[in-house]
C-alpha cells in the first residue's frame, strides 16, 4: 500500500473564495442545528437553507443532496481534530487513543451521529469523494499512531473502526461502548505478531494448501 498524505479542508466540489467559504459554513453549522431539531428524515436542504439565511438554489450550488452536506459536516469535524500528543506512549496506547478520538467525534451529538452513518453509505458521487477522503484520514492517523510500516495490521484496525462505527450509528451500541470495544479489539490485535514475525517463527505453519495464499 502505497503512503497517503494527511488532507486538508477543502470544501464541497470546488475552490472556493472566502464568501463562498463563509457560506458553506453556514450551511455546514445550519446542518447540525437542522438535525437537532428535525432528525434526519426531517432535514432538507431546503431547511438548511433558511436556517443559514441562503437561498436553497444557492446551497444546491454546494451541496448536491443533503448526504453531500452532513458528510461535509464529519470530514470537517475531522480535519480539525488536533493530532494526539503521542509523548513517550507506545504504538499500541497510540492506536487505542486515535481510535478512542475519533469514535467519540460526534458522541455528543446524537442526531449527527446517526445522520452521518446513514449520509456515508449514500450513493452520491460527491458523498462517495468525501468517504474516500475521510478513510484517507483516518489511515494516515492509525498509520502515524502504529509507526512502523505494518499494512496488514493498519488494514485490520480500519476493518476494526468501520465495524463498530457502523454499529454505534445504527444504535446497537453506544458511542462509549463503542470506544471501549474497540479499544479491548484493538489491543488484542497489536498484541499478535506482525504478519514478518509470524513468517520468521514459523516458516513451515502446516496451513492447509487448501487456503489460498493473500493477493500481493
Amino acid at each position: 500500500m502505497s503512503e497517503i498524505a494527511p488532507t486538508g479542508i477543502e470544501a464541497t466540489r470546488r475552490r472556493l473564495t472566502e464568501k463562498q467559504a463563509d457560506t458553506v459554513d453556514r450551511l455546514t453549522v445550519a446542518a447540525v442545528d437542522v438535525l437537532s431539531r428535525e432528525g434526519y428524515s426531517g432535514t432538507t436542504i431546503r431547511l438548511v437553507a433558511a436556517a443559514a439565511g441562503v437561498g436553497t438554489a444557492t446551497a444546491y450550488t454546494y451541496f448536491s443532496s443533503k448526504e453531500h452536506l452532513i458528510s461535509e459536516v464529519f470530514w470537517r469535524r475531522l480535519v480539525a481534530m488536533p493530532p494526539l500528543e503521542a509523548g513517550d506512549a507506545d504504538a499500541t496506547a497510540r492506536v487505542v487513543a486515535v481510535l478512542r478520538q475519533v469514535s467519540m467525534l460526534v458522541a455528543d451529538e446524537p442526531a449527527l451521529a446517526g445522520a452521518v452513518s446513514s449520509a456515508l453509505l449514500g450513493d452520491d458521487p460527491d458523498v462517495h469523494h468525501l468517504r474516500v477522503r475521510i478513510g484517507i484520514e483516518i489511515r494516515h492517523r492509525l498509520g502515524q499512531a502504529l509507526g512502523a510500516k505494518d499494512p496488514e495490521r493498519l488494514a485490520a484496525l480500519e476493518l476494526l473502526y468501520s465495524g463498530a462505527l457502523l454499529q454505534g450509528g445504527m444504535g446497537l451500541l453506544s458511542y462509549e461502548q463503542v470506544a471501549d470495544l474497540l479499544e479491548m479489539c484493538a489491543r488484542r490485535l497489536m498484541a499478535e505478531p506482525s504478519g514478518d514475525d509470524r513468517g520468521a517463527r514459523a516458516p513451515d505453519s502446516g496451513r492447509s494448501s487448501l487456503v489460498a495464499d493473500p493477493l500481493p
